[in-house]
Formats: C-alpha cells, structure tokens, sequence
C-alpha cells in the first residue's frame, strides 16, 4: 500500500484550516483520521457534520456501535480512539473487549444494541429478523433502529477510510481481539 500523508493545517485549504483550528480547541490536537479528510475540501466538514447529528442515541450507546462496527471491519484506528472514547464513556477494559466482539453480558439493553450493530455490519444491511426483534424486545424503538444503521454507515466511512490510507495511530492502539481475549 501506499503511504498517505496526514496533511498539516499550512497544506489544507482555509476552510479546513478553520475545521482544523476548532479540533484543537476541542480535543487539544487534530486527530490523524479527521485530518486526512482533509485532502477533501469538503469530507471533514460533511464527515463532521453527519458525526455530530443529533441522535436518540447516547454518548454511552453510540460507543457500543462504535466499538463492534469497528471490530467487524478490522479498523485499528477506529478501535484504537474508541477504546479511549470508551473509557471515558466510563466502560472499563473487559466490557470494551465484549462490546468489540458485539456482545455485553453486563447490560441486556447494550448487548441487544452490539448484537445489531455487528449483525448489521456483517451482513451489509441485510440484518437477520431475529437480531431485529431482540434489540426492540430489550426496549429500544424503532427510532433507535434508524439512528443505529446511521450510525453504522458513518463508523464504516472512517473505517474504510483508514484501512484504504493506513495512517498512523494517534491513539494508544488496541491489541487485536484474538490477542486480549487469550
């Protein structure tokens, strides 16, 4: 594969320039993934945008999607800054490591919501019934459905994104699944 370069704040246009002035307001510096979608003028803030819509799902919950969608696609940057985010969502290391297999034996509610997102993202949409019926039978809505498949679809484009660019983890990186788990 060819090396992708993470462009800096000088290489991108001022618009981005501005996009990348608020992330480090925001977090304290401008992650390696968010600053590739810099080489469009308008993926960062479309990306952003679409990341930051309002949602039935919490902080918490979105991390649940996060972490198995990004586990199925195999995204170490992904994993890498959700494993943080995670942590600091309050879940510890053990459960992260059962919700990027896309289960939570602690938590009926989260573990219908990792069955999903997983199934989903296994099956591209094609979501088995039974996975459906689980997650509204564990008390979320319909709603939920939706913001969860939209929540998919915008954890896959960064996923895709990093495993077509493989730039550097800025993140303290996740051991593969198979290596924690043993």
């Amino acid at each position: 594969m060819s090396t992708f370069n993470v462009p800096k704040r000088e290489e991108v246009t001022a618009n981005n320039q501005a996009i990348f002035d608020n992330l480090e307001k925001a977090l304290g510096f401008v992650p390696n993934l968010y600053a590739t979608y810099a080489h469009s003028e308008n993926a960062l803030g479309n990306y952003l945008a679409l990341s930051n819509v309002k949602t039935s799902l919490n902080a918490k919950e979105k991390e649940v999607v996060n972490l198995a969608v990004s586990q199925v696609n195999n995204c170490t940057y992904c994993l890498s800054a959700h494993t943080a985010i995670g942590k600091m969502n309050g879940f510890t290391d053990e459960q992260i490591i059962e919700l990027r297999g896309g289960n939570a034996s602690f938590d009926t509610k989260f573990d219908a919501l990792a069955k999903l997102a997983k199934n989903i993202t296994e099956n591209r949409g094609a979501t088995d019934a039974e996975v459906v019926d689980n997650f509204l039978n564990a008390g979320w809505t319909k709603e939920n459905l939706v913001d969860t498949i939209v929540l998919v679809g915008d954890k896959t484009i960064s996923n895709y994104l990093h495993k077509t660019t493989d730039v550097p983890v800025d993140f303290p990186v996740a051991q593969p699944l198979e290596a924690v788990e043993a």
